[in-house]
């Protein structure tokens, strides 16, 4: 196995590790807690110095780890590098269990994001996520991970007898076509109880102490890879743990240097950003203002440091599909494995400019990397990412930019295994600087 390949498995275990923004906020904390970064909570007063490695999270599912640099933070800024760790899927409702004529038990669910809904048809399933339980302290309950490794639901098709016209293109209701089945009812059932029944079984708890929980449905099967020469990524949750996870290795790789570097990774970028751990929130700013103030610095020094400072908003790309090439944009026409793609709109859903571009490009090519363009067709309408929502917050020179890749919020994406090597490449050289 070549080392791209070996940076590619790398990423499908973590991904297979991560099946929820919970999960995946407590892998990175064990890797950073392994390479001796210092865990910060934000309820309490902070001690920092130079050269110092800390990490701080929010929710359980966003995540800001830095490494302070030796110079002057005012003349020297941040370096960031900044992801979301969320993705489109189902999260599960209060009170889930729907009783189908006393014979199947389903879930009842909620869509997060924009999945593309026939994707998770047919296919094994089971929970993640967050559950809350009784502790001493009623405004702050006890947090525990929940995750079942192993099949537990399907969301069963109709089939194609009963549906004629499936294959001509089907309107999936999502209250009625999108919710799994669990199981068969048994008269030794709970049937009013049976998702918490199964979560405390799993934690090994009494059901009586969970007292709400944030689960979300995941894909049983694991990523790998494929393709005739082995280049391709096939995976779960690649938009955009696979930027998370790149910046993550880079921070691990940085050896220290005058600027100070900042990784930060988000949650809810796949609903708008607007929430409390979202990019959308003023916690970047409040981090940011935080560690300046700490080092003895005040607000003016804070405003140099902005000023200074180059943020990396790093989100997945689409690239040209071998099936419809069509709807990309004429001349500008990103491919798997042929290096990042730098993202443009001219009405500013990406944050690129001619600068920040410049300052990309040129980090490329230091770290002999090949870099693309995206532009979305002038015609279609395309998506935004985090590195708008969080310049809302903080007049920072910032590019968007990710990998390029097929079949965004399917439950199974394609990203190519040259290209997370690039990215790491390109992260750990921007990192070092």
């Amino acid at each position: 196995m070549s080392l791209e390949q070996e940076q590619a498995q790398e990423l499908i275990d973590f991904i297979h590790q991560s099946p929820s923004t919970y999960h995946a906020v407590n892998n990175i904390r064990k890797e950073l807690n392994e390479a001796g970064f210092q865990e910060l909570d934000l309820r309490e007063e902070w001690k920092i110095e130079k050269g110092g490695k800390y990490f701080t999270t929010k929710n359980g599912s966003a995540l800001f780890a830095f490494q302070i640099g030796s110079g002057e933070i005012e003349e020297e800024g941040f370096q960031l590098i900044c992801a979301h760790c969320d993705a489109p899927g189902f999260k599960i409702k209060p009170n889930a269990e729907i009783s189908v004529e006393e014979n199947y038990m389903k879930l009842n669910t909620e869509v997060y994001g924009g999945p593309i809904l026939n994707t998770w048809m047919d296919r094994p399933l089971s929970i993640a996520g967050r559950v809350a339980v009784k502790s001493n302290d009623p405004l702050n309950p006890e947090h525990l991970y929940v995750k079942i490794d192993r099949p537990l639901m399907v969301i069963p098709n109709l089939a194609i007898h009963m549906n004629r016209a499936v294959n001509d293109g089907v309107a999936l209701n999502r209250q009625v076509d999108m919710l799994p089945l669990l199981a068969m009812i048994t008269d030794e059932m709970e049937k009013d109880n049976c998702l918490v029944n199964l979560m405390a079984k799993e934690l090994k708890i009494d059901a009586e102490a969970i007292i709400d929980f944030d689960v979300n449905l995941f894909e049983v099967d694991k990523g790998c890879i494929f393709g005739l020469n082995q280049e391709f990524i096939s995976s779960p949750k690649l938009d955009d743990t696979a930027m998370a996870h790149a910046g993550l290795k880079a921070l691990l790789a940085n050896k220290g240097s005058k600027k100070t570097q900042l990784l930060g990774v988000f949650d809810n970028e796949e609903v708008g950003s607007v929430t409390k751990q979202g990019a959308g929130s003023p916690v970047l700013r409040h981090l940011l203002q935080r560690i300046v103030f700490k080092l003895g610095k005040n607000v003016e020094a804070f405003h140099r440091t902005i000023y200074n400072s180059f943020m990396i908003s790093a989100d997945m790309a689409h690239a040209v599909h071998p099936n419809v090439p069509e709807k990309h944009d004429p001349t500008n026409r990103p491919f798997i494995n042929k290096g990042p793609v730098i993202k443009f709109h001219a009405n500013q859903k990406y944050t690129t400019d001619g600068d920040s571009s410049t300052v990309f490009e040129t980090l490329c090519k230091n770290a002999e990397v090949p870099y693309q363009k995206f532009v979305n067709r002038s015609d279609l309408v395309g998506g935004s990412t985090l590195g708008n929502v969080s310049t809302s917050q903080l007049d920072m020179r910032t590019v968007d930019m990710g990998n390029p890749m097929f079949a965004m919020h399917s439950v199974r994406e394609t990203g190519g295994v040259k290209d997370n090597a690039y990215i790491r490449k390109v992260f750990t050289y921007f990192f070092g600087l």
